[in-house]
């Protein structure tokens, strides 16, 4: 038994995700969220919003017990990107890439 939860299309670089989602990868759900709290990432804030879900969904749809959940998998992948452009000296244009992510999170059960 498994609870799943995603977000797609957030505004983070999905390099800067994946730093966060290697933190609490095979951790406990409590210890998960502790770490979020106190890391000093951008990249916390819509994970631990993510987590919070799962947690939610575990217990709400599947009754499993939440202080014996733990992050069995979460990957991050690229988004579609936005492009925008910056003026630059002399009429130039630079392009500035605004890039997305979709981030999976999968809590199970510890036996």
């Amino acid at each position: 038994m498994e609870a799943r939860a995603k977000a797609t299309f957030e505004r983070i670089a999905p390099r800067k995700v994946q730093i966060v989602l290697d933190l609490i990868r095979n951790k406990p759900a409590e210890e998960a969220m502790a770490i979020l709290k106190f890391t000093p990432k951008a990249a916390c804030e819509p994970v631990a919003k993510l987590l919070k879900s799962a947690m939610a969904n575990a217990e709400n749809n599947y009754d499993m017990d939440v202080s014996r959940l733990y992050v069995a998998e979460c990957s991050v992948s690229q988004g579609p990107t936005l492009k925008r452009i910056r003026p630059r000296a002399h009429g130039r244009a630079f392009r500035i890439n605004k890039k997305t992510s979709h981030i999976n999170l999968v809590l199970k059960e510890m036996e």
